[in-house]
């Protein structure tokens, strides 16, 4: 397979510019793994994990990958600030099973003090002697948030997560193409990678964004449509099914679940249901509750709850991660080599 040579690239020695996302209830240690070793990079999304639960998918992925014990592990694990924000005991042993692992990245997001997990990671790195540090991925939604993380945190890898992005993020997010050029325009030169993340699904998204001057991208509802994902059978044909209009931000499957702690702005896209019409129709809260909780049980796709991005109607088969990762760089190369083909000599 070609190789991308970039910042980003020689930084993770990857071949690829490719992310797959950190996303609670979806990315275990078997998504990261392959990803990892098709040539992009994976990420175990911590989400609401116990350490022993990290450590369980931490084992999975160091099997699967045959490394050793002691073996550097070559993926990311992400975590929610605002988890680790709510007991700071419990934010160290989360965070430190994942640094004793020694896994390569860990990615923070949705916080008010993450400038402070990530001084717990260089602490951590510094005091175990550990010869290459962790490297550390802050996601942001505004160029004062990139200014932050760049300037104050110092941070290894920025992701601009746009509003197409699936899951959580900030509902005043600007749309991609807006958010990646302004968050470019102040990134000094010797400045860390920038990753764009946000209903990215292809490989021909993959190339428009790297001529934009990004260094990589961050693809999830693609790896959610994975062999390796968590997600059930159901919520797969959601995805294999939808289209561009399927999707919705909203805070409906939050308050359906009582996950409401998420900071001040932030809201989800999802899959447009029954689930969500009822809170937006005004439907008491309880019998919201109720009808989801059974839906999960029933695997009801008028009421569960499928995360998605825009980019969600690009792909229609469940693929390993593998395949998604030579498929999608198959197809980025193909749209680079025509994009060199434009500049006349």
């Amino acid at each position: 397979m070609s190789k991308i040579r970039n910042a980003f690239t020689v930084l993770m020695g990857i071949t690829t510019p490719v992310v797959a996302a950190p996303m609670a209830g979806a990315s275990g240690g078997a998504l990261a793994a392959q990803t990892s070793a098709a040539g992009a990079f994976g990420f175990v999304g911590a989400g609401y994990l116990t350490p022993s639960r990290i450590q369980e998918e931490l084992s999975i992925a160091r099997a699967q990958l045959r490394l050793k014990e002691a073996d550097p592990l070559p993926i990311g694990v992400g975590y929610l600030a605002w988890q680790l924000e709510k007991d700071l005991s419990s934010a160290a042993r989360l965070l430190d099973v994942t640094l004793s692992n020694r896994v390569q990245a860990i990615w923070l997001a949705f916080g008010d003090s993450i400038g402070r997990w990530i001084d717990h990671v260089r602490s951590y790195d510094a005091s175990s002697g550990r010869e290459q540090k962790t490297l550390i991925f802050a996601q942001v939604s505004s160029v004062k948030e990139a200014l932050i993380a760049i300037h104050d945190w110092k941070v290894d890898v920025l992701v601009a997560q746009g509003s197409e992005s699936g899951g959580h993020g900030y509902s005043a997010a600007p749309p991609l193409l807006t958010l990646v050029p302004s968050i470019l325009a102040v990134l000094p030169k010797d400045g860390p990678p920038l990753l764009a993340a946000g209903g990215l699904s292809t490989g021909s998204h993959v190339a428009s964004l790297l001529t934009l001057g990004v260094s990589g991208v961050v693809l999830g509802t693609r790896f959610l449509m994975t062999k390796e994902s968590f997600y059930n059978e159901a919520q797969k044909k959601m995805l294999v099914t939808a289209n561009a209009n399927s999707t919705v931000r909203t805070m409906a499957f939050d308050r359906a679940r009582g996950t409401l702690d998420w900071p001040e702005g932030v809201d989800g896209r999802a899959i447009y249901n029954r689930t969500v019409k009822d809170m937006d129709d005004g439907v008491d809260v309880k019998i919201v509750r109720e009808n989801f909780n059974k839906g999960i049980q029933n695997r009801d796709p008028e009421q569960i709850l499928v995360w998605a991005g825009t980019g969600v109607e690009l792909v229609t088969e469940i693929q390993t991660a593998q395949d998604v990762v030579r498929e999608v760089h198959t197809d980025m190369m193909e749209h680079l080599t025509l994009v060199s083909t434009l500049i006349a000599a």
